[in-house]
């Protein structure tokens, strides 16, 4: 774990027979021509680029206490709410011999360019510390943690990891019955009716229709001539 601890799974690993992606294969990659993987090289431990070391912090848990009513009092006095969890180690990588810096930079840039394409790629981490592994961890930071009074600039840098609430299996696993129906578009049976009020009861306009034509005819004896009426210029 000192050497290799974090593992990239998906992203650009994906295209490996096994998906994941060891980082002692970038780190390390310039020390491949020299029989790593074979055994043609006898190295130390102390002759690999980068050491981690796990950080105080890392969390195997993490909740919150619910402060608002749920259901009643007695569910809400007990209610938790899960949150995230954050993992960090520290790698450390001085530059050890005369060429150290020009492999330093090389091996860093090589790097920063892997961490970058797997991320964008939607790739996650497994990070392994002594107490536990963290699986699916979503990569945060890496940022220089070197102290001020060392002389060589540059030798420490931290890593931060978040393990997320939900995985894309979580949320798979999550889907119910009913959403797999309407996923899948599963056709209902029969002709789709209105709910409500059925057609028998009749049409509502009909019991406000003679008010509207009543206005419109006008009131009662409108355009009858009264009894006594004699029109002008008639002769008795």
């Amino acid at each position: 774990m000192e050497i290799c601890p974090i593992i990239l799974t998906g992203g650009i690993a994906a295209s490996l027979g096994t998906g994941v992606l060891p980082i002692i294969s970038i780190t390390e990659s310039l020390n491949f021509t020299a029989g790593l993987l074979s055994g043609g090289e006898d190295l130390d431990f102390d002759d690999f680029f980068a050491h981690f070391v796990p950080l105080p912090g890392s969390e195997l848990a993490h909740q919150q206490i619910g402060k608002y009513p749920f259901a009643n009092q007695a569910v809400a006095a007990n209610a938790v709410i899960a949150e995230p969890r954050n993992v960090s180690l520290r790698m450390i990588c001085p530059a050890k011999n005369e060429a150290g810096y020009a492999i330093k930079l090389a091996t860093m840039t090589a790097l920063v360019a892997a961490l970058k394409a797997h991320n964008a790629s939607g790739g996650t981490y497994i990070v392994a510390t002594p107490s536990y592994i963290f699986t699916d961890c979503v990569f945060l930071r890496l940022f220089d943690a070197s102290r001020t009074d060392d002389r060589q600039a540059q030798n420490t840098w931290q890593w931060d990891f978040e393990v997320p609430l939900l995985t894309l299996t979580d949320a798979q696993q999550a889907q119910n019955g009913l959403m797999s129906q309407i996923t899948a578009g599963t056709p209902i049976g029969g002709q789709p009716a209105w709910s409500g009020v059925g057609p028998t009861v009749g049409n509502p306009a009909s019991a406000v229709a003679p008010q509207f034509i009543g206005a419109a005819q006008g009131p009662a004896g409108a355009g009858a001539a009264p009894a006594n009426f004699t029109p002008i210029g008639a002769g008795p």
